[in-house]
């Protein structure tokens, strides 16, 4: 019982100093909003159009002013599609407050259609462009495609394709 009540409080103090120690060495945690348009390539029988409005939630950590890694939920409500997303994004600066950026993504993706429900693997890539507001506030303009394997009595999703404008905040 020592042992567990030990390891937990080592982690715990581990965890809460952990930003502190990160920004010594060049990593700047954020958390961040999202809106969009998203278009879904739906086919199949009793299917709809695959157009709507796309909210995301997300959190990460840009490292050393060029990597970021990223975990974001979005969501969109015409197909009930719920998206879970890790990704790594390349930055190349342009200006003093603007960066360009380039990356992968891979996740999971439950959606439902027509009726018929699945969770499913994706993945694809990003592009994008992020101005540095100021030391703590950053927005980007991105676009992301992710290809899909949803198909459900003859129903497919394709691939998902998303223009979306972020607002993020620093730690």
């Amino acid at each position: 019982m020592k042992k567990l009540t030990a390891t937990s409080t080592l982690l715990l103090t581990a965890l809460a100093t952990a930003p502190t120690f990160a920004s010594d060495f060049g990593v700047d945690w954020f958390v961040g909003a999202g809106v969009g348009y998203q278009n879904d390539d739906v086919s199949g029988h009793n299917t709809t159009n695959g157009e709507d409005a796309s909210f995301e939630i997300r959190s990460g950590a840009i490292l050393d002013d060029s990597h970021r890694v990223m975990a974001t939920y979005g969501y969109m409500d015409k197909l009930e599609q719920s998206k879970f997303i890790a990704s790594y994004d390349y930055l190349l600066p342009v200006h003093e407050d603007i960066n360009l950026f380039a990356g992968v993504s891979l996740g999971a993706a439950d959606s439902e259609v027509a009726d018929e429900s699945a969770t499913e693997f994706v993945w694809g890539g990003q592009v994008g462009a992020m101005y540095v507001i100021n030391d703590n506030w950053t927005t980007e303009l991105s676009y992301r495609y992710l290809a899909q394997d949803f198909e459900e009595n003859n129903v497919e999703i394709d691939s998902t394709q998303q223009i979306m404008v972020s607002v993020d905040y620093r730690f």
